[in-house]
């Protein structure tokens, strides 16, 4: 599934003229944001300078806007502009047509399963992938 699923962001990120690691921000930014580009680098496991170029492709191709943020005006946010959303919304219509067909085939009670598994997993990997950060952390401070 995630191979298939990774094919499929593949495509859409030609389409759209971004890399991969630009959609999996601007994914991160739409949940998470507004967001500082710091908090993104940590979120993201990317250095911030690496933030720093997908926030200008971003930026350029109208995904995000950076502004002050409002309670510290020193400090920037990123906030996702959604005038693009229906482009992207139209990439994965197939997919999520898909989705739909195949819940549908299944009670309300299996369903619950399947969300039950799939928000499991995903904290899985978050927790995972924070063990992850903290132990390089630990290796780069000693």
């Amino acid at each position: 599934m995630s191979n298939q699923l990774s094919l499929l962001n593949n495509h859409v990120v030609a389409q759209l003229d971004l890399k991969n690691v630009d959609l999996d921000c601007l994914d991160l930014i739409n949940s998470q944001g507004p967001i500082s580009p710091g908090n993104l680098a940590r979120r993201a496991g990317l250095h911030p300078a690496t933030v720093t170029g997908i926030l200008d492709r971003l930026q350029r191709g109208g995904w995000v806007t950076r502004e002050r943020d409002p309670v510290d005006r020193r400090a920037v946010v990123v906030r996702a502009l959604r005038d693009r959303n229906p482009e992207l919304l139209h990439l994965y219509s197939g997919m999520n047509a898909s989705l739909d067909e195949i819940c549908a085939s299944y009670e309300p009670a299996q369903l619950e399963v399947v969300a039950d598994f799939l928000s499991r997993t995903a904290e899985a990997g978050m927790t995972a992938s924070a063990e992850m950060d903290r132990k390089e952390t630990d290796r780069k401070e000693s």
